[in-house]
């Protein structure tokens, strides 16, 4: 369990946008950390990698060296640790090793929690600090929306539709006929987001209901460029060292865009137990605190879109949800993303209006016009090295998207990459004629 502790203090850190930085401890106390749950660390990672220097011991477990002082010192009078080498400047050069009384109890905290990595931080500092970077403060304005689409062909009154909707940080649902950019604008919300956002911080672990839980994903958060630039190794020893600097015991990362399709189940919205090791990991929705989660083709997961949203109904209301453990004891979690669903389905045959209300923002994504599809397919063709050709468009329109079949935007990319294809297999220039786009629309376009 931790220790009663005073509120903890944050950093301004420099950068637009950016939220303040979390401030080391000064001591075990505002560390949020008991001396037990520190020396089981210390004897844990001591245990999994060998001898290791006082400062290489602090370094590891993202605490200052005068707190795993403390710990170091607790074990040396207990007989667990013993002093193998080092320089005379003091412990944070000295080499510690596990004695054989050491290596017993490690064994022990082993089979407890084989957590091995960076302290946790409390519980209330992860809240406190998620709250710090909401998703709803972030500026957006017509002008700087625009960059991250700079890519699609949207019209004005799609714009007129996303903006408000970022702005709020709350629910979008996204939805038309397939193939016209729906995914592609969501993932563009998320290129803003980390554009416009700032970076945040993220723990590397937190502790709840006496229970290590890890959120910093490597495979979804990306970290901050200018941090890791400056998070050398002379500055990472100087912030264990010094007072007033930044808790290692967090991350700056861009905001997480945290993409799900089809292989969503409930299981992923819970707590990961691995029962072995006797620690969590945070499920999708808390690492995707402070950014975006996208629900890519809602309506096709694994589990039914009523059991989803029956279980996401009160989080979307509250802004809060709640994870059990597996001895049943329940804690409060922020649910603080800007989150997306996106489908091709009609939302009448997904959900209810008691869940339709709870989504503050729908944008419908119509099918393009004639004139957004012909800057598509100019715009695709100049990127394949083609020229422009207004009869191939006009052989579309009066051969299939005038006889009952819908124009997609994804049809100019999939039909000029097929007409490039042609070229290359005959070897010949690749080039754009209104006979190639019929040869590779014969094959695209299946008729049944």
């Amino acid at each position: 369990m931790t220790t009663a502790r005073p509120k903890s203090t944050f950093l301004e850190w420099e950068g637009s946008g950016a939220p303040d930085a979390p401030s080391s401890p000064e001591s075990l106390r505002e560390a949020g950390l008991s001396m037990s749950l520190l020396t089981d660390l210390i004897l844990r990672t001591l245990y999994q990698r060998g001898s290791m220097l006082g400062l290489d011991l602090a370094r590891y477990l993202c605490l200052p060296f005068k707190i795993v002082e403390d710990g170091i010192r607790f074990l040396k009078d207990e007989k667990c640790i013993e002093v193998t080498g080092g320089e005379i400047i003091g412990r944070v050069s000295y080499r510690f090793t596990l004695t054989d009384l050491g290596r017993e109890r490690a064994h022990d905290a082993m089979r407890q929690c084989a957590y091995v990595g960076p302290a946790p931080v409390p519980l209330e500092d992860y809240i406190e600090q998620t709250y710090r970077q909401t998703v709803t403060g972030i500026s957006c304005t017509p002008e700087v929306l625009r960059a991250p689409f700079s890519h699609l062909v949207l019209p004005e009154t799609m714009f007129s539709a996303l903006g408000p909707a970022i702005v709020s940080g709350k629910s979008v649902f996204i939805y038309g006929p397939p193939g016209n950019g729906k995914t592609a604008m969501a993932r563009s919300i998320g290129d803003f987001m980390n554009q416009q956002g700032g970076s945040i911080f993220l723990p590397y672990a937190f502790l709840a209901e006496g229970s290590i839980v890890t959120v910093f994903d490597p495979s979804v958060h990306v970290p901050d460029e200018d941090r890791a630039k400056d998070d050398g190794a002379d500055t990472r020893v100087r912030d264990l060292l010094v007072t007033h600097t930044v808790d290692a015991r967090w991350v700056k990362v861009r905001r997480p865009v945290i993409v799900t399709g089809g292989e969503l189940n409930l299981e992923m919205l819970d707590l990961r137990y691995n029962p072995a090791a006797n620690y969590y990991q945070a499920p999708l929705h808390v690492k995707a605190n402070g950014g975006v989660f996208l629900i890519d083709d809602f309506g096709r997961q694994l589990v039914s879109p009523k059991e989803l949203l029956n279980r996401w109904i009160l989080p979307l209301e509250d802004r809060h949800d709640f994870l059990t453990l597996s001895n049943g004891k329940k804690f409060q979690v922020p649910f603080e993303q800007l989150i997306l669903f996106s489908t091709n389905l009609d939302p009448k045959d997904l959900v209810d209006d008691a869940f339709l209300r709870r989504i503050r923002h729908k944008v419908q994504v119509h099918a393009p016009t004639r004139e957004i599809y012909e800057k598509i397919f100019y715009g695709v063709a100049k990127r394949l090295g083609m020229g422009q050709c207004p009869e191939a468009i006009d052989y579309l329109y009066e051969r299939y998207y005038e006889q009952g079949r819908s124009p997609r935007a994804s049809d100019c990319r999939d039909l000029l990459e097929i007409v490039q294809s042609i070229c290359r297999y005959r070897r010949q220039p690749v080039v754009l004629t209104r006979d190639l786009v019929a040869e590779a629309a014969s094959t695209f376009i299946a008729e049944f």
